[in-house]
């Protein structure tokens, strides 16, 4: 993924708040559309809770294995 030289200054001048702040609403918006989208609500429920898990914990050991955070 080619990103310019702003959005990577960007990202690195982000405090830890903002991007808190962006993960909530990040999830608020995926929220909000399960709950207006009939369809798709349908969807996230046909699927079994173990792979939202299975996502969950790939997903996190990517980003600590990436950036070498040591989570206690």
């Amino acid at each position: 993924m080619v990103k310019s030289k702003k959005v990577k200054k960007d990202v690195k001048n982000m405090h830890t708040g903002r991007i808190g702040l962006l993960k909530l609403s990040t999830i608020s918006f995926i929220l909000f559309l399960i709950t207006v989208w009939p369809a798709l609500h349908n969807l996230v429920m046909k699927v079994h809770w173990g792979w939202y898990l299975a996502a969950t914990i790939i997903f996190g050991a990517l980003i600590c294995s990436k950036h070498r955070c040591y989570c206690k």
